[in-house]
């Protein structure tokens, strides 16, 4: 741990040399990778519920399609990352575990589009840029890598001040990259309308908001605390909700919400 804590230094002086230049994000990763290893680095920018930019990742064209192009496509709403960067979580070094929702692991959401990334786990730094927009730098172990320990996970935290705010000056302003994109709003716009939409012909607004709670990978107690109802209630909820979807199980529930952002892209 020395070493790594020694090579780290000359690591982020050549990050700091990269500062609003094109490299600095893979020197940044290049300097992370002192402190703890992994196997992947993705960098996201977030402003609200708008389609997340791919600021920096390091996968290779088939890896990219399932972390970037369809996360991009409509599950990013379903993200922990996405919605601690929305609800404007505090500065700091988080794991996705501790973000998540009670249930995540066995939610739909993970097990159709999660689990098809390989992680084994997944630790982010988040930081605000002062514009009205968010970045995560996420770090990512994959396969047979173990979950970051309890000594990598103090040695990241360490660095964490130093890394949000170079991360800081580096994207400031940088809500002007996603006002600098309006070819996109469109389908960004419809996908928001797609999620906050979906089943609204058929469900009332308390069903949609168990619905989207459901998707997120939230328990029926979780649902029940969030939305000030009893336990018993979410349960009538959900059948109701299965019932008015012609549906049987939160795959299918799954299948129906990707089925309709798909509709929305189109």
């Amino acid at each position: 741990m020395l070493k790594r804590t020694l090579d780290w230094h000359p690591a982020l002086a050549e990050t700091i040399r990269e500062l609003d230049g094109a490299r600095f994000a893979p020197a940044l990763a290049r300097a992370l990778r002192q402190v703890a290893p992994f196997d992947y680095n993705v960098v996201f920018g977030y402003r609200g519920e708008d389609r997340p930019l791919d600021l920096y990742d390091d996968f290779g064209p088939q890896k990219r399609d399932i972390f970037v192009s369809m996360y991009q496509a409509g599950p990013y709403l379903l993200d922990p990352f996405f919605h601690a960067s929305r609800n404007n979580v505090a500065p700091g070094l988080y794991r996705m575990r501790d973000l998540a929702p009670d249930r995540f692991y066995q939610s739909e959401y993970y097990r159709s589009y999660y689990v098809q990334t390989g992680l084994t786990e997944e630790v982010g730094f988040f930081l605000a840029t002062g514009d009205g927009a968010r970045v995560v730098i996420s770090l990512m172990r994959a396969g047979h890598s173990p979950s970051f320990n309890t000594r990598e996970m103090a040695a990241l935290h360490a660095v964490a001040p130093v890394v949000i705010a170079a991360a800081e000056r580096h994207w400031r302003g940088l809500s002007q990259r996603f006002d600098a994109a309006p070819e996109t709003l469109p389908a960004e716009a419809a996908l928001r309308e797609a999620f906050a939409a979906f089943g609204r012909h058929r469900l009332t607004q308390r069903e949609g908001e168990v619905v989207a709670l459901v998707l997120r990978g939230h328990s029926s107690e979780a649902i029940a605390t969030a939305l000030k109802i009893a336990p018993g209630t979410v349960k009538i909820h959900r059948k109701n909700i299965y019932a008015k979807l012609g549906i049987g199980s939160q795959a299918e529930l799954f299948s129906l919400f990707l089925a309709s952002l798909s509709g929305a892209r189109a």
